[in-house]
């Protein structure tokens, strides 16, 4: 029995087997990290649901990080047999590169409530600007220190439980005639096996399984996290075109539903107001909701505000474009792509070029970061202010005001902030991003006792950056700019969330959005009608201030649009879904049909699909949406030319 166990295939099956085994045990760590999102919908029948159809997706990473090793256990050349050398290379690879696999699951235990996706190849660009990168994966990874204790285990068990394969070859011709044959006939089938787990299936009519392959095991899209697993998920994005040309409709019926080209109205007359745009990180609706954000919720109630207002993605390069160019992110990151080469402008493009504004962009992290400071100026922002500018500021302590890991401290920061803009020529538009609502989730030491710890422990930061906010409008409402500006307050994304209405597929991009003018009173109150995005914030502040030029925007001018023709529309990078709502409608959309459709303001945790029963105008109008965004990203038409 023992010589059958050594014989190279069954060696070469042992070793896969335990791979599969690992990658298993990683997808319920997976699960158990993240059980606070599944907690509300998940059963053990469902989950075991979940697991096997992972094994599908499993086989093709596990086949794409094996297949040297089949070639290299079941090649006939009969000098490697027995020889230990190529064994013990063979033995140092198969750790290496499963390792490097494991480890990426693991990373994603950790990673994943930030973004709701598997990690992807862009990834390894959002970060590529991070001067210090190793600093901020050394701080962010600390709190899940056993996930490091478990991947050594894991790689003790690969170096343990690898099996060599050892054969005997007869003497003579015959034996090497046996030996040839078996051993290619063994290596032509697993050709073929192989070949065809990689591409998730084995006939001519299969197409290689993509992540939107996922979709048809869940009931849930966050659930799409448990059946992936993210060599996978990195594997099928390398390379990937974001972009792809749709023709859902005539240009003509593409135009009746919707149109990105926005036209003045005759009447317009431009007011020279200040605008000021604050991107709050993760400021999510559920932190509110439970009180850490008792500044904002005043000043929420002071201007204006939305019942339903969101995001239109998960990331912080996701907020960016959509709040100050309304260009929401589609598939994939618009500062990872191809497009963001194109022509751009923005709030503060069309204010600089055609209005005379004075533009600034300020973000406390290291110039450069996140690839912040290239797209403001993309997006027509004259100067920006980082962490270098802050630095060499005389009335502030410059890095010992840096938080360790990504930026300088809030307060600090937007008195600095509020500081600049005293010292500017009006009008002027500008913008901050804040950072110190981030993992790992620090304040300054003389903050601690009054922001205690929490769970999520974002809350406390939130709460901490919600006084550094209270602070500036206390400063701010003392200067001469003071009265003659829009503010507009928003978050890049949600947070980590617990609570099932913030847990579900709309509740995940439920962000506030405030508009406050002191000049302008009637911007006041709870707008419990319209719904409103990221997207159109730009539109709607170039609305208040009666802008009388054509401009490119995928958002709308709330304001001016009936409360019924209001939309919002966000896209799922975890299962492909484009999300659209209008009405009391939201549907989700896979690229080619409408997968689910719910009423989410009667029925808030989309419990019940009524795909059948939607009006067929919303799916149109997202159609519509779809293809002139991809036209316009491939063609180089993201401004107005006459």
């Amino acid at each position: 029995m023992n010589k059958y166990l050594k014989l190279p295939i069954v060696a070469l099956i042992c070793n896969l087997l335990l791979v599969y085994v690992l990658f298993t045990l990683t997808r319920l760590v997976f699960v158990w990290c993240n059980s606070s999102l599944y907690a509300d919908h998940m059963s053990a029948s469902y989950l075991m649901h979940l697991m096997l159809a992972g094994l599908r997706f499993d086989t093709t990473a596990i086949l794409y990080l094996n297949c040297w090793m089949i070639v290299a256990f079941l090649l006939p050349l009969h000098w490697k047999e027995n020889n230990q050398k190529v064994f013990s290379v063979c033995r140092w690879l198969y750790v290496i590169v499963n390792f490097i696999g494991i480890s990426a699951n693991l990373c994603d235990c950790a990673y994943f409530p930030f973004t709701g996706r598997r990690t992807t190849f862009n990834v390894l660009q959002e970060f590529g600007n991070e001067g210090n990168f190793l600093t901020i994966i050394t701080n962010e990874a600390l709190p899940y220190w056993y996930l490091f204790v478990l991947a050594g285990v894991l790689v003790w068990g690969l170096w343990k439980l690898f099996r060599v394969p050892q054969i005997t070859i007869g003497d003579g011709v015959k034996g090497m005639v046996s030996y040839y044959a078996s051993q290619i006939v063994l290596l032509a089938v697993a050709s073929g096996l192989t070949i065809g787990g990689m591409r998730g299936g084995f006939t001519t009519a299969v197409r290689p399984i993509t992540i939107s392959n996922a979709n048809q095991y869940v009931d849930h899209a966050l659930d799409v996290g448990i059946v992936l697993n993210t060599p996978f998920s990195i594997m099928r994005t390398i390379g990937k075109k974001p972009f792809m040309d749709c023709n859902y409709l005539s240009d003509s019926d593409a135009q009746k539903y919707y149109t990105p080209l926005h036209q003045p109205a005759d009447s317009v007359q431009f007011k020279q107001m200040n605008v000021v745009v604050f991107i709050l990180e993760s400021f999510g609706k559920q932190a509110m909701a439970r009180g850490y954000m008792p500044f904002l919720s005043e000043l929420a109630h002071k201007g204006l505000s939305f019942e339903y207002s969101y995001s239109t993605g998960r990331k912080s390069i996701d907020g960016m474009p959509s709040v100050l160019s309304s260009i929401p992110s589609f598939v994939e990151p618009f500062f990872l792509t191809p497009a963001s080469m194109n022509d751009l402008s923005g709030i503060a493009g069309e204010l600089t070029r055609n209005k005379g504004y004075h533009s600034a962009f300020f973000h406390g992290a290291e110039n450069g970061s996140m690839g912040f400071q290239a797209f403001a100026k993309a997006t027509g922002f004259q100067e920006y202010y980082g962490r270098t500018e802050y630095n060499q500021d005389p009335r502030y302590h410059g890095d010992d005001d840096f938080d360790g890991t990504w930026a300088i401290w809030d307060e600090e920061f937007l008195q600095f902030y509020c500081d600049k803009m005293s010292e500017m020529k009006q009008p002027f538009v500008t913008s901050v991003f804040t950072a110190s609502s981030h993992p790992p989730y620090a304040m300054p030491e003389r903050y601690q006792k009054k922001y205690p710890p929490t769970n999520p422990r974002i809350f406390a930061c939130v709460g901490y950056s919600d006084n550094a906010l209270r602070l500036f409008f206390e400063k701010a409402s003392k200067q001469a700019w003071f009265k003659n500006t829009v503010f507009v307050l928003t978050a890049d994304h949600t947070s980590e969330s617990i609570d099932p209405q913030y847990t579900c597929d709309i509740g995940r991009y439920k962000v506030p959005i405030v508009i406050y003018a002191p000049s302008i009173p009637e911007l006041s109150g709870v707008d419990k009608e319209r719904l409103i995005s990221q997207a159109d914030i730009m539109p709607t502040i170039l609305g208040i201030l009666g802008y009388d030029k054509p401009y490119v925007a995928f958002g709308q001018d709330v304001l001016n649009t009936k409360p019924e023709d209001t939309y919002a529309v966000n896209y799922m990078g975890e299962n492909g879904y484009y999300q659209f709502l209008q009405g009391d409608w939201m549907i989700q959309f896979d690229g080619e049909k409408v997968a689910h459709a719910y009423r989410f303001k009667e029925d808030s945790l989309l419990t019940k699909d009524l795909k059948n029963q939607y009006p067929k105008e919303y799916e149109n109008r997202l159609k519509s949406l779809v293809q002139q965004y991809m036209y316009r990203m491939n063609h180089n038409q993201l401004v107005f030319k006459k």
